[in-house]
């Protein structure tokens, strides 16, 4: 099976969602590279937050603003995903369009320094408290590396028990179905009708 590219996946998959002035979160920044994308996709008029608790990957992510001469929508936060729900004003909870997670270390950084499962999962469930009906989930999600397999059988079983009523889920393998290979969670809320309630 031909190898694919599971972020341009992601990217492909928000993009079909996420358009000008709305609002979306990059929860792991990193080098900034989904943020940037992420805020070529909302514009200059809406917003873009991104966490990461290293300081070299907020450095990272302003520098690469900097160079694209990005819209200026960008916020970044110096702190654990974990802690959306309160750095996210309080007015945008229920109208984030997209959340992206792209899970384990710094590409280029400390490698010791990698996403913890727990806090990971306290940010999907907050994340799927503030995404938006309709909104999407992306969680690109690599076992094989110290920490990797745990954290990624812990996604996929909170995956597993969101309300089927409320979210789809799909997973994406970047070859074929095995146990190592890197795999994108896609999550997308379902909009309720009117006449379902």
């Amino acid at each position: 099976m031909k190898r694919i590219s599971l972020l341009n996946v992601a990217h492909d998959r928000i993009r079909d969602i996420l358009h000008l002035g709305d609002i979306a979160i990059d929860a792991t920044a990193g080098n900034g590279h989904d943020t940037l994308f992420l805020a070529e996709q909302v514009g200059s008029s809406e917003k873009v937050y991104g966490f990461d608790i290293q300081q070299a990957a907020i450095d990272s992510t302003r520098e690469k603003f900097r160079q694209a001469n990005a819209p200026e929508c960008l916020t970044l936060i110096q702190a654990s995903h974990a802690g959306m729900a309160e750095k996210i004003p309080e007015q945008y909870h229920g109208k984030i369009n997209a959340i992206m997670f792209n899970l384990g270390y710094l590409p280029g950084g400390d490698k010791s320094v990698i996403t913890q499962t727990d806090s990971t999962l306290t940010a999907l469930t907050v994340a799927s408290r503030i995404l938006s009906p309709n909104g999407i989930i992306t969680l690109l999600a690599y076992p094989g590396h110290q920490g990797g397999d745990l954290e990624t059988d812990q996604v996929r079983n909170w995956c597993e028990q969101l309300d089927t009523e409320q979210f789809e889920v799909s997973t994406i393998y970047s070859t074929e179905h095995k146990d190592s290979a890197p795999r994108l969670f896609v999550i997308r809320k379902i909009r309720i009708k009117i006449d379902e309630i």
